[in-house]
């Protein structure tokens, strides 16, 4: 057995190398010539009558044939893409399923999915994996993975948010685990021509027991750690004849619960107790106009209150970013992103449409339009918000469309959003990008912007209320790679539906890495040295608002292991008071500090799994010594538990008071998962200088995609009273509430 088994392996190994040579024909995917039966066993003929997809290590020994051997599959009938595998372990006690959890991220885990570059534009990507306990994980890729780009979602342009409707099932024996998935035409868009879809695809596999990787077709990791999500590097497949349906998916849902608050009276002499009910239903529909076009309605839009956001400790003078979690704005909501060179900063960020001053406002109601019109990607979106209090309704719009252009990796494209106040209060803003890969892995990418606002006194034939950014990068991670960029942000830009941190400055940056895979007699998987710098002046007045460098150095074990060490030297140049708590004031003035800063992480293969940072060094006017770390336990399958910790202890010696502040910020996230199914949650948080304690408890059952029931308590209340008030009651806010989506296909 062991010896058939390596001859098969061989024969794997040899296959994709030849595959390799070939990568830029087009690869023909078989129909199947018989039903399947959706049993989680790919044994039937059928499966057998369709080619052989072989995989190649992509890590920890890139080229190498894999440890293990893997007999993977696609096929498609008229409803369906299917892809089955037989993913063999000699020693099959080593399968680690980990989680049962949707929507797990499986860096680290045994698993086995696909990425489809559905349009073949080398640029966005759909995700589908699972693990040995059967979970689903789905997710949307853009800006080829890369980070940096102001992207919707999480690491490396990825949005976990997203979900769609597709089925896998899991069987695992003492030879190893099986997969058969099968993902309907209809949750995939794509532009047939003369007949025939032209895809992108990405096989993977997770070997957990070795740390290792296996791709088809092969793809070298100098492109780093989301490496295996770039479409760029997929395979072209062709599917001929593919025929999808337009189903037309109707999901209402219906909140019930019941919340008490307890508020200070208006003379802040006492707290009032306020009961009251919360009811609400609303609607979404999504229907397919065509193979590539997308329209989704929704009537009183859901706020995702089953989700709880993150706390977050602040302790420089710019606002925070908080992601999206409403399930209407995530569907393609990366052909919305228009970033603006910062991680967070876009010309469109949708909390702005429903949240002001953080406070909920009913959506009425609106549409969107996703999908491709010849060669252009477009996406249209409009909202109607309701008045509330003192906040008049508003009308929100967004036009997205872009294209490809010169070559297969280059785009151009362009943006334009609008706000507009029934009150008569208007805002608009437009972008025009472009992305071009000039050679080998450098590109080139420019941006321009304006806006205009009602209320801001500025003429659109200045840059006052303009941006402008140049980006040239060298995207890899092996030999010598850079990333110069230069941003000027007006003094009146104010995208009316965006995210700016800071706008009334301009300036640029670098980054230097010189890096090495060293092979196959290494410990080490790569390691880089790297130095990163920036500087910015405000407009205003032309003094310096921030400058940082920081050389450093970065090294990954192929165990898993994630060490960094940089040294730090920044200059700000602080134009207004801003506050660190109550009674801690940074003073304007101009500050020069310096410091060392440590990271650490171990594999999740593990039982116990660290990541964690350490900061120490000057800090403004004083010093700080910052620690944060987060542990993952994997009690099993069923119960994972994740404490978190960040503290920060800053003096201020020269100080004669307020010379000290300790923040601790505690959190606590227990998951249960009887099935992949069936869940409870606890999340706590604690943050001690808003003495501010939230919890939430949320029970979740999802017996198939589009129909969830939820039942959700959430808890907020201070320790101390810092106000003084007469009668501190034991929580300032609890709700429970239950909610039930029912999706209706038709």
């Amino acid at each position: 057995m062991k010896s058939s088994i390596n001859r098969l392996l061989l024969l794997g190994f040899l296959l994709s190398l030849h595959n390799y040579a070939i990568s830029q024909e087009s690869v023909k995917i078989k129909r199947l010539d018989a039903a399947i039966e959706f049993d989680g066993i790919p044994a039937e003929a059928a499966w057998q009558a369709l080619d052989l997809f072989p995989l190649t290590m992509h890590r920890p020994n890139f080229g190498n044939q894999p440890s293990e051997l893997s007999d993977v599959r696609v096929g498609y009938d008229n409803e369906f893409l299917w892809i089955g595998a037989s993913l063999y372990m000699e020693d099959a006690t080593k399968i680690y399923a980990a989680t049962k959890k949707r929507d797990e991220m499986l860096f680290d885990f045994d698993a086995f999915g696909v990425v489809l570059d559905s349009y073949n534009d080398n640029e966005n990507g759909l995700a589908f994996f699972t693990a040995p306990t059967g979970l689903r994980t789905d997710y949307t890729i853009s800006n080829d993975a890369a980070g940096g780009g102001g992207g919707p979602g999480g690491p490396g342009g990825i949005n976990t948010s997203w979900d769609t409707f597709w089925d896998v099932k899991t069987t695992r024996d003492d030879k190893g685990w099986y997969v058969e998935m099968r993902i309907p035409f209809s949750s995939l868009k794509f532009k047939p021509e003369n007949d025939v879809a032209t895809m992108g695809l990405i096989i993977s596999r997770n070997i957990s027991a070795n740390n290792e990787t296996a791709t088809y077709p092969p793809i070298d990791p100098k492109y780093g750690f989301m490496a295996t999500n770039k479409p760029s590097q997929a395979q072209q497949v062709e599917i001929a004849g593919a025929r999808p349906t337009r189903p037309v998916y109707i999901a209402p849902y219906v909140i019930a619960g019941y919340s008490q608050d307890f508020v200070p009276n208006e003379d802040e002499t006492e707290y009032t107790q306020e009961n009251y009910p919360k009811y609400n239903a609303g609607l979404d529909v999504k229907y397919n106009i065509n193979s590539n076009l997308t329209l989704d309605l929704t009537a009183n839009t859901d706020f995702a209150q089953v989700e709880a956001d993150d706390q977050q400790v602040n302790l420089t003078r710019y606002s925070l970013f908080f992601p999206e979690k409403r399930k209407f704005f995530q569907e393609r909501s990366s052909l919305f992103d228009f970033g603006l060179g910062g991680r967070a900063d876009n010309i469109f960020y949708s909390r702005n449409i429903g949240l002001v001053d953080g406070q909920q406002i009913r959506i009425y109601g609106g549409a969107r339009l996703t999908g491709r019109l010849g060669k252009w990607d477009m996406g249209l979106l409009n909202m109607q918000t309701a008045a509330h209090e003192e906040i008049a309704g508003e009308n929100f719009g967004v036009i997205r469309m872009r294209r490809q252009v010169i070559n297969p990796n280059s785009y151009v494209g362009g943006i334009f959003t609008s706000r507009i106040g029934m009150d008569g209060k208007q805002n608009f803003s437009y972008g025009l990008d472009g992305i071009f890969r000039l050679f080998g892995d450098d590109y080139l990418n420019v941006k321009w912007a304006q806006s205009y606002d009602s209320e801001i006194d500025s003429k659109m034939t200045s840059l006052d209320p303009s941006f402008v950014m140049i980006n040239w990068e060298r995207r890899s991670e092996e030999g010598f790679a850079y990333d110069f960029n230069y941003s000027y942000s007006g003094l009146k830009f104010n995208p009316g539906i965006g995210f700016v941190q800071r706008n009334g400055v301009q300036g640029g940056g670098a980054r230097l890495l010189y890096g090495w895979i060293p092979g196959d007699q290494s410990w080490l998987f790569n390691y880089n040295f790297n130095v990163r710098g920036d500087r910015y002046i405000r407009l205003e007045d032309g003094q310096l608002e921030s400058m940082e460098i920081s050389p450093g150095f970065e090294i990954n074990t192929k165990k898993g292991i994630h060490a960094e060490i940089a040294t730090e030297t920044a200059w700000e140049g602080v134009q207004y008071d801003f506050n660190l708590s109550d009674s801690i004031v940074i003073e304007a003035g101009e500050y020069t500090f310096t410091g060392i800063e440590l990271s650490l992480g171990t594999s999740e293969a593990n039982r116990i799994s660290v990541r964690g940072e350490v900061y120490a060094g000057q800090f403004y006017d004083g010093n700080r010594l910052g620690l944060e770390t987060e542990f993952n336990i994997n009690f099993s399958s069923s119960f994972i538990l994740s404490p978190g910790y960040e503290f920060n202890h800053i003096t201020f010696p020269d100080r004669e008071t307020n010379n000290l502040l300790n923040i601790h910020a505690i959190n606590m996230k227990a998951l249960v998962m009887l099935s992949t199914k069936f869940s409870a949650s606890v999340f706590v948080q604690y943050l001690n200088t808003e003495d501010e304690f939230a919890g939430n408890f949320r029970l979740r059952f999802n017996p198939r995609e589009g129909n969830d029931f939820y039942l959700v308590y959430n808890d907020n209340r201070c320790f101390i009273d810092r106000r003084q008030i007469a009668g501190h009651p034991s929580f300032h806010n609890r709700t429970i509430m239950l909610k039930y989506t029912h999706t209706f296909i038709l």
